[in-house]
């Protein structure tokens, strides 16, 4: 029996035709279902993430910040409860079900300043919702980048070549981001963390932020120029520097404190390393299904241009943020 079957009973309802793989997910799986009860969209769990250690825990907390969104009347798309639950789990498949919100995310010939205006105030309003004084327990980035080109050297020449070609830029970004991490300010706040345009859906100038299952405290600054890059063109290795200053003028607009150490954040910014990593993983079918190599073969490749492009825009950008105190 189908797990959509097993829905069915579980929760009384009658499909309406078969449930539609949706796109854009690259960890989950996502499906439009359809009832007469009404229609949903559904995530279904990578199998694999929820099998880590920490997977429980992290879900937990996210689903309380959601709760702290939710009240604070912030535009997101929380999961459903059902029982009692947000999460939910039939025959040790985990899922999560929301409302579905006729709306799609923009693609980058789309994104004008007044998205990323809107972008900005919102991402202020996430971390209004709350702050503290102290700093993320990380432990420091400390990739093997020698295990994954010695396993690409047998499997895919190709991708070894790709991967061995900026492997010393690679290097150099996890040292100086580990640096860089400690001088990050003391402070944290409710982060989303996965922000960027995937994850907004757009309805003419109404939205909704979906893809709520990775929040938690984070720092804020350094969040902010994360995606301040990406809803600027970073996606697509071409930044437009006044949909970059329209997230920052908007975030400042709504109360967000702005970075002074813009030198510090460049480094930090290095989040893609470990998106390589589990991509490179994807590829060699290490934890993870047999269906996930394709997917993981397209993320690495899109991942090393995105890495060569940020250290080759690396003077561009901070003589931008220097220049344009917000």
């Amino acid at each position: 029996m189908s797990l959509f079957a097993k829905m069915e009973k579980a929760y009384g309802w009658k499909l309406k035709g078969e449930p539609v793989p949706l796109k854009g997910g690259f960890l989950h799986k996502m499906y439009r279902v359809e009832t007469e009860q009404g229609t949903y969209a559904l995530k279904l769990l990578n199998r694999f993430v929820m099998q880590r250690e920490t997977a429980m825990d992290n879900y937990a907390e996210a689903e309380r910040l959601e709760r702290l969104l939710e009240q604070k009347g912030i535009p997101i798309l929380p999961a459903l409860t059902i029982g009692g639950r947000k999460m939910q789990e039939i025959d040790g498949e985990y899922f999560y079900l929301f409302d579905y919100y006729e709306g799609k995310p923009l693609r980058a010939g789309e994104i004008t300043e007044y998205h990323c205006t809107q972008m900005g105030k919102a991402l202020a309003t996430i971390h209004a919702a709350d702050r503290e004084s102290g700093k993320e327990d990380y432990q420091g980035m400390s990739i093997d980048w020698d295990f994954y080109l010695s396993a690409l050297e047998k499997t895919d020449t190709r991708l070894y070549e790709m991967l061995k070609s900026c492997q010393g830029l690679l290097v150099e970004s996890q040292e100086n981001g580990n640096r860089a991490r400690k001088n990050l300010p003391n402070l944290l706040a409710v982060c989303h963390n996965d922000m960027d345009c995937k994850n907004v859906l757009w309805n003419g100038e109404d939205y909704r932020i979906i893809d709520l299952e990775c929040l938690s405290y984070g720092n804020p600054m350094l969040e902010l120029f994360e995606l301040a890059l990406c809803w600027s063109g970073y996606e697509e290795c071409r930044i437009d520097f006044r949909l970059f200053q329209a997230f920052l003028e908007g975030y400042g607009s709504a109360g967000g404190k702005m970075p002074a150490d813009w030198e510090t954040l460049y480094d930090c910014n290095n989040g893609r390393l470990e998106w390589l990593e589990y991509n490179l993983k994807r590829v060699l079918g290490i934890d993870c299904g047999d269906d996930e190599k394709q997917m993981g073969i397209e993320q690495v490749e899109e991942t090393i241009r995105h890495i060569i492009y940020y250290a080759k825009m690396r003077e561009e950008i901070l003589g931008h943020c220097i220049d344009n105190p917000y």
